[in-house]
């Protein structure tokens, strides 16, 4: 007998597919060179994949609509907005010469995508294991900073190599670690990088400074955990 499925369940599969929806209309926007529009769209989609898994472990989907595999879901659709997105805007952006966008975007694409099979992708302290390929994030950096060529270039080439490390990375919600400060910042990154789409990518001093230090903080910080061990707890016996 096939197991039942309830509607409840199955409402936030659909949540998670919206993201599929999403992704479409940011391809749209990046077709039209709508930058802003692009990055709107993104954010909507990073709003749902960060409330769509806190859900289905509520209404626990593997168990009342188990017909539907949502780790895949999830793998396809952050595939969509988190890579292949980001990678199309690379190659028409301006931030590289059209080949070179191109080439960076086939690294970026093909990486990414051999990052999102690996079954060693997430720790058992839920880090992932390898940048994990959250290609959205440097682009924004990218555009607010406008570094020179040589300089996206080798950037894009170091977290192209870092998905295939021991390095670790923090998940900002499943991070049991410093997570109250990961989250702040996590937020607090969210704020600035907002801003500076809302400012068309020129915002204020002060949001690019703090952009760029969130940004370093999130993408350092667990490689720090990971350097200094967590110091494993004693329990104190009263006599």
């Amino acid at each position: 007998m096939r197991p039942k499925t309830k509607p409840l369940a199955f409402s936030v599969h659909l949540l998670t597919g919206s993201g599929a929806a999403l992704a479409l209309m940011a391809l749209v926007a990046a077709t039209k060179g709508e930058w802003r529009l692009m990055f709107g769209w993104l954010g909507i989609a990073l709003i749902v994949d960060g409330i769509d898994g806190p859900l289905a472990r509520k209404v626990d989907t593997k168990k009342n609509a188990s017909n539907w595999d949502g780790t895949i879901l999830d793998l396809v659709i952050d595939y969509l907005t988190y890579v292949f997105i980001p990678a199309y805007a690379l190659i028409y952006t301006g931030l590289l010469p059209w080949h070179l966008g191109l080439v960076a975007a086939l690294v970026i694409a093909l990486t990414g995508a051999m990052y999102f099979a690996d079954v060693r992708m997430k720790a058992d302290d839920n880090c992932f294991v390898g940048f994990p390929a959250v290609w959205q994030m440097p682009l924004l950096v990218f555009l607010v900073f406008d570094p020179p060529v040589w300089a996206t270039l080798a950037i894009i080439a170091v977290l192209a190599l870092a998905q295939y490390t021991w390095l670790k990375f923090i998940h900002p919600m499943r991070t049991a670690r410093w997570r109250p400060l990961n989250l702040t910042v996590t937020i607090l990154w969210v704020i600035l990088a907002g801003w500076s789409v809302w400012d068309v990518f020129e915002p204020p001093g002060p949001v690019k400074v703090g952009l760029l230090v969130t940004s370093l903080w999130l993408l350092l910080v667990g490689i720090v955990m990971q350097a200094i061990p967590e110091r494993p707890r004693t329990s104190v016996n009263a006599e």
